[in-house]
């Protein structure tokens, strides 16, 4: 390093009075065009959704082939749900297995013939008849399989699944349960699932979460989120893949959307938005409920499955809560779980009353956000309606961010002005003491070293904060997750 030689031979560093040479990245801030927004994609192994949406499966015949086709061919992931999709066919009482899968399987060619899209099967594990839905699935190559309400573990067919080239992406609704199905997959299988779909507590129906933890700020899906990310990402580098993150449960706009896409998820699951269209399986009926709800009709029950729930409150709801004891007959033990036996109803008979629009002998699940609808519309609105508010937060928050960066640029401008002034008059007192050899000059020296050392930190700080600002626009506007951004600093 080169140095001034001076009293005592102390040496001095010569570049004490040079500002640290700083470079900002280059980039350009170009007018906003509508053309360039849109919502990234999602990509799921080899499969590439251009959409981040999967709409969620809703089981006893809500979001079957019409419903998920639809999603499909707008871009989306249409889900066709398992759970007790046989009670569409007429002798489901008799034989409800058989009734089970041959429902699943019409209903998946179904949709096959009406979307060339991406088709997806939700299957809840805890069925009593899970491995012959898995089975179904496998035999007409549906693109994806969601397994949620338990953990995906024993049982699992993976070479079955490969020559499929099937996806599998577990349901879960902690960062524990993730990892305990990473880790056993990588363990017995030596591979990992294709992804994972985290969904928190705002979700309708079922809930994996116990009833006091339903409204605890440490479970919502905002604290849950990270923590999977952060599991998953120890798998990403050890089988060098990545594994696509979804936040589901409460989501419903595209404000929602680009709030956790910001925070890291690959794409969002959205069930209750795609129940008031015209092209869900329900009847008319049903919608309306969905339609006609407040936000204070939205309410937790105790299923007889031994799991919470949520869903709209209605006379049915109220019967059975009160104690009144609705009379059936289990046509067969479909979940393991269910306390059949002690239940004031079949919650299965009760779901397929409400799909049937005859809600006075049912009731219908919801998110907790089903009172925000207030339309029965198309899908193709309602993902037109998504885009137009993610491309709304995406240009809010790139104004602001633009707003911060034009703000640390001209202070950082300022400072450097600053400093530059503030080191001349530091660099003529030092060159005045070194000039008199005052007697105290070391301890000059350093004070003045100590203020100029002062000075490069905040000044290189500053620098920091706007490099920070501009790496945050650039990357707010790349990896298709808003809009290009160029210009020049």
């Amino acid at each position: 390093m080169r140095v001034w030689q001076i009293k005592n031979n102390m040496k001095v560093k010569k570049n004490l009075f040079q500002l640290p040479k700083l470079h900002l990245p280059k980039i350009t801030l170009r007018k906003l065009k509508p053309g360039l927004l849109n919502l990234p994609p999602l990509q799921i192994g080899d499969i590439t959704s251009d959409l981040p949406i999967i709409q969620g499966g809703m089981g006893v015949g809500i979001s079957l082939s019409k419903l998920s086709s639809a999603v499909a061919n707008e871009g989306g992931i249409g889900v066709i749900a398992a759970n007790a999709i046989g009670m569409i066919e007429p002798d489901y009482f008799k034989n409800g297995i058989e009734a089970n899968m041959r429902a699943l399987r019409k209903e998946i060619r179904k949709a096959r013939s009406l979307s060339d899209g991406i088709i997806g099967v939700n299957i809840m594990i805890a069925l009593n008849d899970f491995r012959n839905m898995l089975q179904v699935s496998i035999e007409e190559k549906v693109d994806i399989v969601f397994l949620g309400a338990g953990l995906p573990l024993r049982g699992i067919p993976i070479e079955e699944i490969k020559r499929a080239n099937l996806k599998v992406v577990p349901i879960v609704s902690s960062a524990r349960a993730a990892k305990l199905i990473f880790k056993y997959w990588q363990k017995n299988f030596d591979t990992i699932p294709d992804g994972v779909v985290v969904e928190g507590p705002k979700a309708g129906g079922h809930l994996g979460f116990k009833e006091e933890d339903i409204e605890n700020p440490d479970f919502s899906i905002e604290n849950i989120i990270p923590g999977v990310i952060k599991e998953v990402k120890e798998f990403e580098k050890e089988f060098t893949r990545e594994i696509p993150v979804i936040a589901a449960g409460g989501i419903f706009n595209g404000s929602d959307i680009y709030k956790y896409i910001q925070m890291g998820a690959s794409g969002v699951q959205m069930g209750t938005r795609f129940v008031a269209t015209h092209e869900c399986d329900a009847d008319i009926n049903f919608k309306k409920s969905f339609v006609e709800s407040k936000k204070e009709d939205i309410v937790i029950i105790k299923s007889p499955v031994g799991m919470p729930g949520r869903a709209i409150l209605n006379s049915f709801l109220k019967d059975v809560n009160s104690g009144e004891k609705k009379e059936f007959k289990c046509p067969w033990r479909c979940l393991e779980s269910c306390k059949a036996d002690n239940a004031n109803y079949c919650i299965s008979i009760a779901l397929n009353n409400a799909r049937k629009g005859v809600l006075k002998h049912g009731f219908a699940f919801a998110g907790a956000n089903a009172y925000k609808i207030n339309q029965i519309i198309s899908v193709k609105e309602i993902i037109s309606q998504l885009k137009k508010e993610f491309i709304t937060e995406v240009e809010a928050n790139t104004l602001n961010l633009k707003q911060e960066y034009e703000k640390t640029l001209a202070r950082f401008i300022e400072k450097k002005k600053e400093y530059h002034n503030r080191l001349r008059v530091l660099k003529k007192e030092y060159q005045q003491m070194v000039k008199k050899k005052h007697d105290y000059f070391l301890d000059e020296y350093n004070r003045i070293v100590k203020k100029i050392e002062e000075l490069k930190k905040d000044y290189q700080d500053c620098f920091e904060q706007l490099k920070r600002t501009t790496m945050e626009l650039k990357n707010l506007t790349q990896n298709g997750r808003a809009f290009p951004i160029r210009s020049e600093i």
